[in-house]
């Protein structure tokens, strides 16, 4: 079980600082021996979530075998990606043995009974500190309650195995987590660990949070998949906010099958029974000068990937962008920073060396937005929605490359966001599509882009279009 502070001891702080460092040496330790390369991969599926459900339902696998097996390639691996802030190895094989006697009495939580979860470290999880990556919150005392999605997950069954790296208060300033296909590479942001522990295969399924791209772009610099559901769709309750206007949780999974499973397993109850037509599906491939920036092979990848669709049989149209998706990119941006300035202004009080150097220089400069500014960019975002989905039908899907480029070298930028952006602004549901391996075997990333609201009948259309789709990462 989890330790707690003894009656009369430690302080409360005193006693989460502590715990934080002991977790942290558990997990974050380096191997003994000679240090890995950094050209190593350590790129492993964790297993798919609809096959360890069905597995533990019919017996083959229990709730222990499954968390086990998760803590032995933490224990492997997490040395060199360092996706993890603290895995709480007791609590979770505690909970899979009572859910082990559950299964052996036929009864089950939910579809995700004894499936291990890894929680961004923005999200509350109760009895555990929620630090978001930054010294101002080294002495944050534990959650007193579970966020909205940590609850939902515990409801479908799942079993929290731990909380997950990510960058300061969930923007630009990078963890430490690393990219397991290349540890010299970044996993992306600012889901950072979220996507790395999943891609080593450390856990089947995983908790993000995008206010710009930082679902999808970690799932398609890992090799993973992603759904971001409708932006703001879903509760953020004990979420630590950046820009409420975008902040949107989302959902890990080694497969897009296995990404909808988990979305459908803990979707908010107000999301519509959908009666659209399944087989009345087209796939649009969005043209825009945008594109330009895109390097070779990632177009190429998008190519193919149209032409897989094509080829099994799914309905394919090119169309130009209606409004300019660079521009639309800008205005996104230039929003967020204006409400991550107002909801974090408290940093500023906090000495320079405090609070990262990217975060504090946007407070200072979204603080110099004026209001009026930033509620007419909202009006232009509104406008630029409605004339691209005016074009638009209900059920259709686009497709479009997740970033210009694979993972960049490095560990100090988190990658580009430009060309997910757009796509949160508009607002549907977005899923990160594995397109195979580009230069330097590094992942490379297409999204599927739904119609807002449209989250049920994109979750039932997108496993169909990407099984054509051969998931080589």
């Amino acid at each position: 079980m989890k330790r707690v502070p003894d009656e009369g001891g430690v302080s409360v702080a005193e006693f989460c600082m502590q715990e934080y460092v002991y977790a942290s040496l558990c997990v974050n330790f380096r191997s003994q021996g000679s240090p890995m390369s950094e050209g190593t991969s350590f790129a492993a599926s964790p297993g798919r979530v609809i096959d360890i459900a069905a597995d533990i339902r019919s017996g083959a696998r229990t709730p222990t075998d499954v968390v086990q097996a998760c803590l032995d390639r933490i224990a492997e691996v997490d040395g060199e990606v360092q996706a993890w802030v603290s895995v709480d190895s007791a609590g979770a094989l505690a909970m899979a043995a009572e859910m082990n006697r559950e299964a052996n009495d036929g009864q089950f939580r939910g579809p995700l009974h004894g499936v291990p979860v890894a929680i961004k470290d923005i999200c509350d999880v109760a009895g555990w500190p929620t630090r978001c990556n930054s010294r101002t919150r080294a002495d944050a005392p534990p959650a007193t309650a579970d966020a909205e999605i940590v609850a939902a997950l515990r409801a479908a069954g799942a079993i929290v195995l731990g909380k997950t790296h990510t960058t300061e208060f969930a923007y630009y300033d990078p963890s430490p987590a690393r990219n397991p296909h290349n540890i010299g590479h970044t996993p992306g942001g600012s889901s950072s660990g979220s996507g790395a522990a999943l891609g080593a295969g450390m856990v089947p399924a995983a908790i993000g949070t995008q206010t710009v791209a930082s679902v999808n772009r970690p799932a398609a610099y890992c090799g993973v998949s992603a759904f971001k559901p409708s932006t703001r769709s879903m509760g953020t309750y004990g979420i630590a906010p950046l820009a409420p206007f975008y902040d949107t949780p989302g959902v890990y999974g080694w497969s897009v099958a296995d990404a909808c499973l988990l979305y459908e397993a803990i979707r908010p109850p107000h999301a519509r029974e959908e009666h659209l037509d399944t087989s009345d599906v087209r796939v649009v491939v969005i043209d825009d000068p945008f594109l330009s920036e895109a390097t070779e092979e990632i177009i190429a990848a998008r190519d193919r990937v149209a032409g897989q669709m094509r080829d099994a049989g799914h309905t394919m149209e090119e169309m130009a962008s209606p409004i300019s998706l660079e521009d639309l990119n800008e205005l996104q941006g230039h929003t967020t920073v204006y409400e991550l300035a107002r909801v974090h202004a408290g940093l500023l009080e906090f000495p320079e060396d405090q609070v990262g150097a990217v975060l504090r220089q946007s407070v200072i400069d979204g603080n110099e937005i004026p209001d009026e500014v930033y509620q007419a960019e909202r009006r232009q975002i509104d406008a630029m929605r409605g004339a691209f989905l005016g074009g638009l039908r209900p059920t259709d899907i686009l497709l479009w490359p997740a970033t210009p480029a694979t993972a960049p070298e490095g560990l100090e930028w988190t990658g580009d966001r430009r060309y997910i952006a757009p796509w949160t602004a508009i607002g549907g549901p977005v899923i990160s599509l594995p397109a195979g391996l580009g230069t330097g075997d590094m992942p490379i990333g297409m999204l599927l882009v739904g119609v807002p609201g449209h989250d049920r009948h994109m979750a039932r259309v997108a496993p169909r279009l990407a099984e054509v789709v051969p998931q080589t990462s």
